[in-house]
């Protein structure tokens, strides 16, 4: 009897462990609707609330009306705020922002305004405010242009890096430029290496102070990190991240001090998440290379935890954005021992990409993303990274 009464208890005990890690809870933001909502970035303020935004207009780079908006969700609130607007530059597409405290606890927004409804022509703004806690949107006290001013490093870093990708060009013909030699001769000239630098993904902050702000060109199909060493006032541009393809960066400090950048691949087969590593603070990096994590041409983010463990939301497909997954590695972003879909839907019925994640200071996990089915909205989640490596 006593036997069969532990066994109970054990079962029970066992059980009841598996129920306290609950799955994702989520909502939108905003009631959904037929207009494009992109691109959407996520903070959690010193006071616990969390501040959310994205880009929104009737398209993206060709929209002239499209701008920042965002919206807050109160400590302890289960609704979001009214939606109230972040930045709009009357007759050009605002696009791709990003959110960030920093260690003096301003906060800032990151993101571009497109000219000549061209990526590659878009110019760097940000905004920065102290008075940004309560209702609405954030007193901005400053905002201006980040010019970066890439030099003969960034051809430099082109002319030596690509040969060591061993890419087969063998299929241009004569009266077509390697792809290679193309970006080289574009790299020669100064302006179209200093516009056109885009934002998608939180800056990091190291232990010596240093801003990394992670940024990618569509007109070089390249990424690299503009950097800060005094909190912000100026920025320079580091040598450029080489590869097929890597943009839109994430970046994840190592334990020994080096810098993982993971990013979207935009090139050739296979589709997989790209790879690049920083052992100087981030001022050059190696080639990119891919991982053996699937990627359909998506953003995704990868954060470190404060256990050391670190966590990457992504679309886990080689195609399409309708699968979107929350994996966990114990190894510093080496393998990827568990992973768990937030949203799946058949190819084609839905959209979930392009997502921003957060631990917050109580240990959750929260990400919005971009949610589209029948209509289009952002959604916000937030979840135990236990229930990540808790079977189904």
């Amino acid at each position: 009897m006593r036997t069969l009464l532990f066994s109970a208890l054990l079962v029970l005990s066992l059980c009841a462990g598996a129920w306290a890690v609950s799955g994702p809870q989520g909502e939108l933001i905003f009631p959904a609707q037929d207009k494009h909502c992109h691109g959407s970035s996520l903070v959690q303020l010193p006071d616990g609330d969390l501040l959310a935004c994205w880009f929104y207009g009737s398209g993206e780079r060709s929209a002239d009306d499209v701008q920042v908006q965002g919206a807050r969700l109160g400590k302890g609130d289960t609704a979001w705020s009214p939606v109230f607007s972040m930045a709009d530059t009357p007759g050009f597409p605002d696009c791709n922002p990003v959110l960030y405290v920093d260690a003096q606890k301003r906060l800032w927004l990151f993101w571009i305004s497109v000219r000549a409804s061209k990526w590659e022509d878009s110019i760097l703004m940000f905004r920065r405010a102290q008075d940004y806690q309560g209702a609405g949107a954030p007193k901005w006290s400053w905002q201006g242009v980040i010019a970066l001013k890439p030099g003969d490093d960034f051809v430099d870093a082109i002319k030596e890096d690509f040969p060591k990708l061993n890419h087969d060009e063998s299929l241009w013909g004569e009266y077509t430029p390697k792809y290679s030699k193309v970006l080289l001769e574009a790299a020669k000239d100064p302006l179209k290496r200093q516009l056109g630098w885009m934002t998608r993904i939180h800056p990091l902050t190291l232990p010596n102070g240093r801003i990394l702000l992670p940024l990618y060109s569509d007109g070089f199909n390249l990424s690299l990190v503009a950097i800060s060493d005094d909190t912000g006032e100026t920025w320079r541009a580091s040598r450029p991240i080489v590869g097929l393809g890597p943009i839109q960066p994430t970046l994840v400090l190592k334990k020994d001090g080096s810098i993982a950048a993971f990013m979207r691949d935009s090139g050739t087969l296979p589709h997989r998440v790209l790879t690049a590593t920083s052992t100087d603070n981030g001022d050059t990096w190696s080639i990119a290379t891919d991982t053996d994590v699937p990627n359909p041409g998506s953003s995704l983010e990868v954060i470190a935890l404060k256990d050391g463990r670190w966590v990457m939301l992504f679309n886990d497909t080689e195609e399409g954005r309708h699968i979107l997954t929350l994996a966990l590695s114990d190894d510093e972003g080496q393998t990827w021992k568990w992973k768990r879909p937030v949203e799946q839907a058949e190819k084609g019925k839905g959209n979930y990409g392009y997502p921003s994640l957060i631990q917050a200071a109580d240990g959750k996990l929260h990400a919005t993303y971009t949610f589209s089915e029948t209509a289009k909205s952002i959604k916000h989640i937030t979840v135990d990274p236990a229930w990540i490596t808790t079977a189904e």
